[in-house]
């Protein structure tokens, strides 16, 4: 009996080390969960999983790429966004790591000097975003994976909350931010 519950143990780990090698390759849908709450930027994009990844395209007929993808859903609130990557971490409020909230943009160093990926954070330590042509579609992805950890670079926020009665549910409503807010 003992040698049957090891042989499930080391299965059961074999299972969870190929789970974490899968990683962001995994293309099944996530749906809105319970902790985005009202926020719809982020029902929204979690809406356009499955969308093709499509370097230079911002639109779900087209394709999207990650600054494209990010820059739609946030247009799509009545938020304008920069068209780049770098233009939209140069332009928006800095969140400390450990602040961040659903629908904050999550900004990653994948190559050179500077942040060249983006994505909007669901909670949950995941994100939805349009990683790449190899990838082929925006996706959720595990910000935990060493991939995208060793890689995280800052938090920013494109909205600022409503002043709000005390217990109102947080991140209901979104203003956009005005140019210089919080600098």
């Amino acid at each position: 009996m003992p040698s049957r519950i090891c042989a499930l143990f080391r299965f059961s780990i074999l299972i969870s080390f190929l789970s974490g090698l899968a990683g962001c390759a995994t293309t099944t849908k996530v749906p809105a969960p319970a902790w985005a709450g009202s926020n719809a930027v982020v029902r929204y994009a979690l809406s356009l999983q499955g969308v093709p990844y499509v370097w230079g395209k911002d639109s779900p007929q087209e394709g999207f790429d990650c600054s494209g993808f990010v820059k739609h859903v946030y247009e799509k609130h009545g938020v304008r966004l920069p068209r780049t990557v770098r233009g939209m971490a140069a332009e928006l409020a800095e969140v400390p790591k450990d602040q961040r909230r659903p629908g904050d943009l999550l900004f990653f160093r994948t190559e050179g000097r500077f942040p060249s990926h983006v994505g909007i954070y669901v909670g949950g330590e995941s994100f939805v975003h349009a990683p790449s042509r190899r990838s082929g579609r925006v996706m959720v992805s595990n910000l935990r994976q060493p991939y995208w950890w060793q890689r995280f670079l800052a938090v920013r926020r494109a909205w600022v909350e409503r002043s709000q009665p005390v217990g109102a549910v947080a991140n209901a409503d979104f203003v956009p931010r005005k140019r210089g807010e919080y600098r």
